[in-house]
């Protein structure tokens, strides 16, 4: 099995066993152990009956302790062997969606922003829950089920050669209609996986986008959606279930009776002419089941696990793309500044977005980025943040070329606060901290300096944000990011429209709080053309479709008369 998967997913599979292995052995210990269990009771089956046709009591007193025994014994076995097992398997996902979500957690911020998280979600929960199943449950019944198939013949042989070869002709027609029944099984169970996925994905994006759609009256559209995808994946789970019923009933049911009826018949033609006594036909008819049960199960299961360690690979395919760059480090000190010479950048071989860009970003400087909407203004930051290698000219961070510096250095270097403001449904405290340790001391400092006194002397650090920060007002969800940064301390600071959604007010004290920071440089990207605000700003850059056709203070730009000072004619 693990010899055609891929490396990556071969890591998952060994997750499964990290620091488990001596819960795996106990379990597979203990349901070895289960197998003679089933076939001494078949045993005792036959005996008793022998007994019963011999009339002896006191043999018949001897089997009944042994039975007591037996049972205890039995029970004893089989709860270890269960506690066994819920503690490997139970071990074995929590480790492996940790690793998953290591691995999903090494990624690329924009490279992660640009993938259907809904797929994520699928991987982690429905396909979780078919690996449990599917692989780990079923790996042991894969064991249990070969190894109750092998100790049957045996005992069979043991007991009657020429009933057990019946028995075995017999079990031709189960074995053929399992095995032809369970590659279909592999192919609904991942069209199942893949349908929970869309699923998913549909139910995230209308969750999501509960106020637009009672804004715009769109509830009987949504609802349309919902059960539309709802519909599709409960098909899928219907012909899924369909043909595991049909492969019960062809195999179980069918070929199963047939096995049954034919050794018994047999058996009982074999015991009128005395080569056999009527309790060793009762162990046969018994002990088919035990045959027939491996022979049906064994294809099912085979496939069921093979269906699982596709979506093991399709988890380890999915998070290995956009993988986040590796390369140099890059000093907190960020010797040289920021500087990009000639960039340009196109997604995806499209019209140029940004061309011929040059900028001089020295360390502690203040910077803003002013421009008509698509002049290129987010694409730059995005390009700061590492978010796209498929650049040209050069961009030079401390004296490294972007291209070549590892991710996570950069994320120690640039920090950035987004129009759209992500907060945990947790403490004040946690969101400002994301949950690393910080002297309480230095979280105080940063909420004071972000503008965040008041609110935190008034609720406290333990306050309660709510789901996206529901509790707080929008300027303070902002200040709350801005609290983030100077705690972090990052040399650089990118803003990117982060008083768009703010009232002029709220957005006007945001803006300065981000200018009276002391120590990161400040790359501002804002389309509030304040005089005010704008005159702090240590060069203004303007942007026009994709190009940096002024540059300056806000003095000379608007003492030029050029394009920066006709947008703030017009904003004004």
């Amino acid at each position: 099995m693990k010899s055609t998967m891929s490396a990556a997913a071969r890591d998952y599979v060994r997750a499964f066993y990290r620091d488990n292995r001596l819960n795996l052995a106990v379990a597979l210990a203990l349901t070895v152990l289960d197998v003679p269990a089933a076939l001494i009771g078949s045993w005792l089956l036959g005996r008793i009956i022998d007994v019963i046709g011999t009339g002896d009591a006191s043999e018949l007193a001897h089997l009944a302790v042994f039975c007591g025994a037996f049972l205890l014994a039995s029970l004893a076995v089989s709860l270890g062997m269960y506690r066994a097992k819920c503690a490997f398997i139970y071990r074995a996902l929590a480790q492996y969606k940790s690793l998953a979500f290591e691995r999903l957690s090494e990624k690329g911020v924009r490279a992660f922003a640009r993938e259907n998280t809904g797929s994520y979600l699928s991987l982690l929960t429905n396909d979780v829950a078919s690996i449990e199943e599917g692989y780990l449950k079923r790996g042991f019944l894969i064991v249990y089920h070969a190894l109750l198939l092998a100790g049957s013949l045996a005992m069979m042989f043991a007991l009657s050669v020429p009933l057990t070869a019946v028995a075995v002709a017999l079990s031709a027609a189960p074995i053929a209609a399992s095995v032809a029944m369970g590659r279909e099984m592999g192919e609904r169970e991942r069209a199942v996986s893949a349908g929970n996925e869309r699923f998913v994905s549909r139910l995230r994006d209308l969750l999501a986008g509960f106020s637009v759609v009672k804004a715009f009256r769109a509830e009987g559209e949504a609802r349309w959606l919902f059960a539309a995808a709802n519909a599709e994946v409960e098909a899928l789970k219907r012909r899924r279930y369909w043909w595991e019923c049909l492969i019960g009933a062809v195999s179980e049911n069918l070929c199963g009776s047939l096995l049954q009826f034919g050794v018994f018949l047999a058996g009982a033609w074999l015991a009128v002419t005395g080569e056999v006594t009527a309790g060793t036909v009762l162990v046969f008819v018994n002990l088919c089941n035990y045959l027939v049960m491996p022979i049906n199960v064994l294809p099912q299961f085979l496939a069921s696990r093979r269906a699982a360690a596709g979506l093991i690979e399709k988890l380890a395919e999915a998070a290995e793309k956009n993988e986040a760059r590796r390369g140099e480090g890059v000093g907190r000190d960020l010797a040289g500044g920021v500087v990009l010479d000639h960039v340009g950048f196109a997604y995806d071989g499209g019209e140029p977005v940004l061309s011929d860009v040059s900028l001089e970003l020295a360390p502690g400087g203040r910077y803003a980025l002013v421009g008509a909407s698509g002049s290129g203004k987010s694409t730059l930051l995005n390009l700061l943040m590492g978010g796209e290698d498929g650049y040209t000219g050069s961009i030079r961070v401390g004296g490294h070329e972007l291209r070549c510096v590892d991710a996570g250095s950069l994320c120690d270097l640039m920090g950035l606060i987004d129009q759209q403001v992500f907060l945990f449904d947790d403490t004040l405290g946690n969101n400002v901290t994301m949950f690393r340790d910080f002297p309480e001391a230095a979280v105080l400092d940063a909420c004071r300096r972000a503008g965040l006194g008041e609110l935190v002397a008034e609720k406290g650090l333990g306050y309660a944000c709510g789901e996206g920060g529901a509790n707080l007002s929008g300027g303070e969800r902002q200040r709350v990011s801005i609290a983030r940064a100077l705690l972090r301390k990052t040399p650089v600071l990118l803003v990117d429209e982060a008083t768009s959604a703010l009232d002029a007010r709220t957005a006007s004290e945001v803006a300065g709080a981000i200018l009276d920071l002391e120590g990161p440089m400040r790359l501002v990207v804002t389309h509030r053309l304040e005089p005010a605000l704008l005159a702090r700003y240590d060069e203004i850059f303007v942007l026009r479709e994709g190009r940096v056709v002024e540059r300056g203070t806000y003095a000379e730009l608007t003492a030029a008369g050029g394009y920066f000072a006709g947008l703030c004619a017009v904003v004004g």
